[in-house]
Parts: structure tokens; sequence; C-alpha cells
């Protein structure tokens, strides 16, 4: 590996889910960075049948459609594509989504985004769709998790809209306590550890045992992916060492050089 790499020689942790964590690990790697991946959450479907079986009976009703990631997309159009043969089924459907990553799960399947705010927040998210000016008797099924947080329907509840949430995953702890990756986390520590999502900055601080660093670990720099993470970090007493400057894996990655500078 070639020392003129940014991250040449550094070790980073990664806190993301196992089937995301790829992603950014290779973002790293290509920097020169010996990544350490710790799963702190793991997210699987989780999909109330008789509710989904509604939503997809009345597809046709809805003006718009919006996800708020991208394991919302997965998740969705893998039970669409269960029921439905034909991408056309979603008929006039508008897309909303918030994050770049969100949106790179849309268009893999050759869908047209039409309001992504630039940047990735519910709050700027409910504000871009309230700026089409569409909203007002507007039926919105907007595509969730189980920890998504309100602020997105309540907004859009305000301008009008009619609301329906479709719940098809759950974001839950990963218990590390038998994972090689934190009894090697625990030994030698790192020098930077990413915090892609409140979720796994709860679990960080939920697993305290599994995670302690040993007497002579070097302390991790922690860095977070923006205002949402940090809240949660500070709430938990974790030290918000930097920030991304928007909510991006590869603002996250840009912040992570310049504090190991």
């Amino acid at each position: 590996m070639s020392k003129s790499q940014p991250l040449s020689g550094r070790r980073i942790a990664v806190t993301r889910a196992s089937d995301q964590a790829s992603e950014l690990g290779a973002m790293l790697t290509q920097l020169g960075a010996d990544v350490i991946e710790l799963p702190l959450i793991k997210v699987s479907k989780d999909i109330q049948l008789e509710l989904l079986a509604d939503v997809l009976l009345e597809l046709g009703s809805y003006d718009w459609i919006v996800f708020t990631s991208a394991n919302g997309v997965r998740h969705f159009f893998a039970e669409f594509k269960r029921v439905f043969d034909d991408i056309r089924s979603l008929g006039l459907l508008r897309i909303a989504c918030v994050g770049d990553a969100t949106a790179r799960a849309i268009k893999a399947m050759h869908l047209k985004i039409e309001c992504q705010p630039p940047e990735a927040t519910a709050e700027m998210l409910a504000d871009a769709l309230i700026e089409t000016g569409s909203l007002d008797s507007a039926k919105v099924l907007v595509i969730t998790g189980n920890l998504n947080r309100e602020i997105l329907v309540k907004k859009l509840e305000a301008a009008r809209a009619i609301v329906d949430q479709l719940q098809v995953y759950k974001t839950e702890v990963n218990d590390l306590s038998a994972e090689p990756a934190a009894t090697d986390f625990r030994a030698r520590g790192a020098d930077a550890i990413l915090f892609a999502s409140s979720s796994a900055a709860q679990s960080y601080a939920e697993q305290t045992t599994a995670i302690r660093l040993a007497t002579g670990a070097k302390r991790p720099l922690a860095g977070s992916i923006g205002p949402q993470t940090s809240e949660t970090m500070q709430k938990n007493q974790i030290a918000v060492d930097f920030e991304a400057k928007t909510p991006s894996l590869e603002a996250l990655i840009e912040a992570l050089v310049k504090a190991l500078k």
C-alpha cells in the first residue's frame, strides 16, 4: 500500500450493519486504511403482511412514494417484485428520497427521482416535498423502518397531505461480544471509529463490555455522519471528534482524513 495514500497505515473501525459496511469499507481501503468491521446493528425485513397487501392493492391511488433509506428501497421492491412482474405497476407514482445511497438504489432500477433535497435529513426532505406545491390532499406513502423519526410525517400532514406509512425493515442491536473483530478492537483500538447512524451510536453505548478498550489500546477519534448522529453520541457521552459537513459517506471520509492529518 502506497504511503502517499491519505489513510495509509491507519486502523479505521466501521460500525455499519454487515450488509452495508462493504461500501464504506471499500472507500476507506482505496485510501489505504486497514478497516475493522464492527457491525453494531443488524437490519432485517419486518413487514406486516396485511398492511402490505392493502398498500399494494391501492398503490395506484398514491401521488408520492417516499424512501428515507436504501434499506427501505431494497425491502419494498423485494415485496413489490414478488407480487408484480412489471415495474409499470407503480403507475404514475412520483418518487422522493433522501440521501445519495437511497438515490443510487432507486436509480439502479431505472426509476426517476422527482424530489431529493440537497441535504440528507428528514426535515429537508419534507420541505422539498412541500415546495413542489403538490401536497394539498395528495396521498403519500412513506416507506419506513422501525426507528424512523416522526418529523417527516408530521410536516407532510401539516401541509395537508394524506400520509400512510409502511414499515418494511427493522434495525436492532447486534451483540458483538463473540465477534473476533470486537476482540481485536478491544485489544488494539483504532485510529478512528465512524458512526453513520444514530442506531449504531446507541448500540455502541449499550455494548460497553463488548467494546471496552484494554489498557494500552489506542483510543480512536469518533466521527459522526451528521447532526442527528452527533446528538445521539453526545447523549451517550461519546465524544464527537469530527462530523461530516453533509450527511454522506463521502463527506464523512473527508472529515476523517482532515481529522487524522
